[in-house]
């Protein structure tokens, strides 16, 4: 079972708002983590597709520790990009989260992985290796409210995983 798309009634969320979100999140996580993307080593700069199937945008992350760039982009109009790491938003959230594993998703083709493979593991190898979450640094930046929201959408990937549905 694939997850849902998103419903064709509902436009697609607004870039700018979205824009100045991200930005500040990717900043907010730095601060947190100042050494997060050095860790990354030759693929600091690698322009990273995070490709969630069942959304009408994706992520371009690039994680140069100088100049770091998180931004929405639609699917209409790609990007050119180094690495594509493509799932539904929750199993994407749950590598990010790193509460799954990341080959295990690949292997059961919840995870699709294309281009600079060495560099998508070098970026699932960071993240797994860091104390707490870059999901959980993300949702405090709002505060309660965020928190609350990455609860929601933990229960609801748990949900889904005890169905069945990747």
């Amino acid at each position: 079972m694939r997850a849902p798309p998103w419903p064709r009634f509902l436009p697609a969320p607004p870039l700018l708002p979205l824009q100045l979100l991200l930005a500040r999140a990717v900043r907010h996580i730095l601060r947190r983590r100042p050494g997060l993307f050095h860790r990354l080593g030759p693929h600091r700069h690698t322009r990273f597709l995070i490709d969630p199937l069942n959304l009408p945008l994706a992520l371009l992350l690039i994680p140069d520790p100088e100049r770091p760039v998180l931004r929405a982009v639609r699917r209409a109009n790609p990007v050119p990009h180094d690495a594509r790491i493509a799932g539904s938003a929750l199993t994407l959230l749950d590598m990010i989260d790193g509460r799954l594993d990341g080959d295990a998703l690949f292997f059961t083709r919840d995870l699709q992985v294309t281009g600079d493979t060495e560099a998508v593991v070098c970026l699932r190898n960071t993240l797994d290796d860091l104390d707490g979450s870059v999901a959980d640094d993300a949702a405090s930046m709002v505060g309660a409210p965020g928190r609350v929201i990455l609860t929601f959408l933990r229960r609801l990937r748990r949900a889904q995983r005890e169905a069945g549905t990747p």
